[in-house]
């Protein structure tokens, strides 16, 4: 990797700011969410460094504007809503095939493959009531947005608002839950919400989906330049054996990383995801180029066939938290110094 410039250096001194300590921070945040009217500004920024497990919930259906920042209107929009949700099942998914157009069936048929497969090491996702509330919240939302319709890695990103509100709701650790007693007043109530959160979140990244998936292209380009400017040797070799960034990035830019690490990282990563004020997209290439360039020497050891199966299947089972920190810090400054200096990135 190549060392920091002067300009790099100095960078690190006027973008790095000290995170309060956990316990400090979960004591603001909850008076900020506490707060009448919730200051959204202060709120993404303690948002950003990490949201405790029991406060998350809440905290990201405000980050996604899911639910309002004034307390008093917060259970009229969340009965609306649900209800809202509710009334689109018997018209859009509880019909008879006859009724469905050639696209509509296609996409049923496709979820219906895909939901199965969904975290399959999970007993959660085997659950036949939870599979059929997946499968629901996926095609309503493929239906009511036809610009892209449902395409393969949108199932993956509702598991982390599934997992969140059911333990909110049953306020037990996942692997703690057995879905055979979910009640289902809860799980109806963990459909809505999820199907409500994952169109806010899908709202900004739409063209990931659309046809070509043009947002994808975009930034698999955009990574592969990062990684010339700022680790040229493992851009070469890569280069060098043929590997493609399209190989192992698409799935990283697909399904946001959701399927590089262990879900309770992947929510860790998604709170400063939230938190951002600009589209979280354009963070997430530098989080894909600070998780590449970490492997940058083993990665440079290996061949081909290797290298995919390495990147494919990353070894990140025993991470923690402080490294996905590290990882986040690494991404904002590097997005601090290279995403308004273009210039930057023609270099070598």
């Amino acid at each position: 990797m190549l060392a920091p410039t002067h300009e790099e250096e100095e960078a690190i001194s006027t973008t790095s700011t000290p995170s309060s300590p956990p316990d400090l921070r979960a004591q603001k945040l909850k008076r900020v969410l506490q707060e009448p009217i919730v200051d959204m500004a202060q709120l993404r920024k303690l948002s950003w460094q990490g949201i405790p497990p029991e406060l998350r919930a809440n905290t990201w259906r405000l980050l996604l504007d899911y639910l309002p920042a004034n307390a008093d209107r917060r259970n009229q929009v969340l009965d609306r809503k649900r209800e809202e949700y509710s009334a689109t099942i018997p018209r859009y998914f509880d019909v008879d095939d006859t009724h469905r157009t050639n696209e509509e069936q296609t996409i049923y048929k496709q979820i219906q493959l895909d939901v199965p497969r969904t975290l399959p090491t999970m007993t959660l996702f085997q659950n036949q009531d939870v599979q059929q509330a997946l499968a629901r919240v996926l095609y309503i939302w493929g239906i009511r947005h036809p610009a892209s319709g449902y395409v393969q890695g949108i199932n993956d990103l509702a598991t982390p608002f599934i997992i969140l509100f059911l333990q909110e709701n049953m306020n037990k650790e996942i692997r703690q839950i057995d879905p055979s007693t979910i009640p289902s007043e809860v799980l109806t109530r963990v459909e809505a919400d999820t199907y409500w959160c994952l169109t806010k979140l899908l709202d900004g990244i739409q063209d990931n989906y659309t046809f070509a998936q043009p947002g994808i292209q975009r930034m698999m380009f955009k990574l592969s330049e990062l990684v010339k400017r700022i680790d040229a040797p493992l851009y070469d070799h890569l280069k060098q054996q043929e590997v493609d960034f399209a190989h192992f990035s698409f799935t990283w830019m697909n399904c946001l990383l959701l399927r590089a690490f262990p879900m309770h990282l992947s929510t860790r990563i998604w709170d400063t995801y939230l938190a951002e004020v600009e589209p979280f997209s354009i963070l997430h290439v530098y989080v894909c180029a600070a998780f590449l360039c970490h492997f940058s020497a083993e990665l440079r050891s290996k061949d081909f066939q290797d290298m995919l199966m390495f990147l494919n299947n990353p070894p990140t089972q025993s991470w923690n938290l402080q490294q996905i920190d590290v990882l986040l810090s690494q991404a904002y400054l590097w997005k601090s110094l290279y995403e308004n200096s273009p210039k930057h990135l023609n270099h070598r």
